[in-house]
């Protein structure tokens, strides 16, 4: 028996060198996890699971967004945030709370937030908790996992179930006429940033005068 392992696959240099990098960042988070005490509700604090076409907003945008909701929702007012666990985070952060927030997301790593957790599946659109009432979110932002109509098409169902009226949308620039057609919504000056630089240009979409613009 030959016990030359010529035949064994070699990584690249180049590719022995980005995992390297990968598992030291790994290191360093979860030593400042330990260090400076862990914030559960930062964004990045659940990884982004890309098989699940997660991509984190960057912390500029995610707080730009969750200000936005917070105004439109009004004093009091309900949000609920439909595949946007990044808005959501950043809401929760917010020391002055006059307000309450839901998340619906299929990713049941966010079950670590308890009651405010509600598992949705886009694929049913419209299977939902009784309690969660029709009409009873002030607003809904809502970022689609996929940049195809289907998907919209059936997270806009979720969307107008659930919104008394506002919406605002965050996915593809190239999902722009179709947004209008499901939603009725228009493309927003603000151009949204995620914390890794995706392929695809996204943009904000809303149904009302928002300061987006």
């Amino acid at each position: 028996m030959d016990d030359d392992d010529d035949d064994v696959p070699q990584l690249s240099a180049h590719t022995l060198a980005a995992l390297q990098e990968f598992y030291l960042e790994q290191q360093q988070r979860e030593g400042t996890k330990t260090s400076q005490g862990f914030n559960q509700y930062s964004v990045g604090s659940i990884e982004e699971n890309w098989q699940l076409s997660q991509f984190w907003y960057s912390d500029e945008t995610a707080s730009c967004l969750a200000n936005e909701a917070i105004v439109a929702a009004g004093k009091g007012g309900r949000i609920a945030c439909v595949s946007a666990p990044s808005v959501y985070q950043k809401l929760k952060e917010r020391d002055d709370k006059d307000f309450s927030v839901v998340i619906l997301e299929y990713d049941r790593r966010f079950s670590v937030y308890g009651e405010e957790f509600i598992f949705y599946d886009y694929n049913n659109p419209l299977n939902l908790p009784e309690n969660l009432l029709p009409h009873s979110f002030d607003i809904v932002i809502a970022d689609p996992p996929y940049l195809s109509e289907e998907c919209l098409q059936k997270t806009a169902e979720t969307i107008r179930y659930l919104t008394k009226g506002k919406i605002l949308l965050c996915t593809g620039a190239v999902m722009e006429e179709q947004a209008a057609k499901h939603l009725g919504v228009k493309i927003c000056k603000f151009i949204p940033k995620h914390s890794r630089n995706l392929a695809n240009e996204f943009r904000c979409y809303t149904n009302y005068a928002s300061g987006l613009d």
